[in-house]
């Protein structure tokens, strides 16, 4: 049937009700002191409690205390041959499930135990239930999670494809953008956005002519408007998906700059996201250090010369130092 602990300090008492719980037919183990039975149920699992309150040293209320936190899922039953409303009250406070009065009846201590074995096995019942639907919706979450990721990452190629030029600048500036995420000691949440929108952030170049990205030599300004719609582009493709960040967002935001000198909005200070500041500066080192059709790789070190130039006016303070610290003092590797 049940595991059941026994505790009191006199020894009639303590068989006497031994014997009406293995007679019901549940295997029932007995202590004499609060000391004892918590060694008892550090060692061993019950599914019922039943103990004494006055005791010499510790009480069973102390004992219901530690049941919390040793085993919080045992049902307790508390007798004394002094009751009073405080001490039945202070029971109930501290988790009893309930509470009886000396001398008790082998009937009275039975039909309280099976009472409680019938709660604690709804109570199993509805916490196994309730780990299971947990467990069932983090595992659903996660294949979510990775698929979005897949769609993402294939969105992300599908630019790459059209311009060899920039293949792997969405995962490096992703990359980057996380390691400034995380430097900075930000949110969970605000790394995965900054993940999220730095895979598509150039997403928008899906519009922008093949001739125009691949071009040799300097960009006209009709060719740089151009280019510079594909923020824009990119907002309007990914608005409408329902993501738990404002991927879109940040998306037509990466080219803005604090001082309201980016496009396409002029867009400056708090009424830039945080995500897209991050990706910004992410943005401009990488694609600095890396080669372009229209000019050669520029070079780490002018990149990082040009963020801290222009720490304050077109990047975000913190987020500039993060950038420079990374390079500096982590020895930050793209292709890891």
């Amino acid at each position: 049937m049940a595991q059941i602990l026994v505790v009191d300090d006199e020894a009639g008492i303590l068989d006497t009700t031994r014997q009406f719980l293995e007679r019901a037919g549940h295997t029932v183990h007995t202590a004499m002191n609060v000391s004892a039975a918590i060694g008892h149920i550090e060692e061993n699992h019950f599914d019922v409690v039943v103990s004494d309150i006055i005791m010499p040293g510790m009480t069973g209320i102390d004992l219901l205390r530690r049941l919390r936190d040793i085993s919080p899922y045992s049902n307790t039953i508390l007798i004394t041959r002094e009751p009073n409303l405080e001490t039945a009250a202070e029971a109930v406070r501290q988790g009893a499930f309930d509470y009886l009065s000396k001398p008790i009846s082998r009937d009275s201590l039975c039909k309280t135990v099976e009472t409680a074995l019938v709660v604690k096995a709804l109570e199993d019942k509805t916490r196994n239930y309730h780990e299971d639907l947990e467990e069932q919706v983090q595992v659903r979450t996660e294949k979510l999670r990775r698929a979005l990721y897949s769609i993402i990452d294939v969105l992300g190629k599908a630019v790459e494809v059209r311009d060899p030029y920039t293949a792997g600048h969405q995962r490096r500036v992703t990359r980057f953008a996380t390691a400034i995420a995380k430097e900075m000691e930000l949110s969970e949440n605000t790394i995965e956005a900054v993940k999220m929108a730095g895979l598509v952030h150039d997403l928008g170049k899906i519009a922008v002519p093949a001739e125009i990205l691949a071009k040799p030599g300097k960009i006209t300004r009709a060719e740089f408007e151009i280019i510079k719609q594909h923020s824009q582009v990119g907002y309007d493709l990914l608005k409408d998906v329902d993501f738990d960040w404002p991927v879109a967002d940040i998306v037509v935001q990466h080219h803005e700059r604090i001082d309201g000198s980016g496009y396409p909005n002029g867009l400056s200070g708090d009424g830039i996201l945080l995500e897209a500041k991050i990706i910004a500066v992410a943005d401009v080192v990488e694609a600095m250090a890396s080669h372009r059709p229209y000019r050669p790789a520029l070079g780490i070190d002018v990149a990082l010369e040009e963020i801290a130039d222009k720490k304050g006016t077109h990047f975000d303070r913190d987020i500039a130092d993060a950038c420079l610290r990374i390079f500096r003092d982590r020895e930050f590797d793209w292709e890891l």
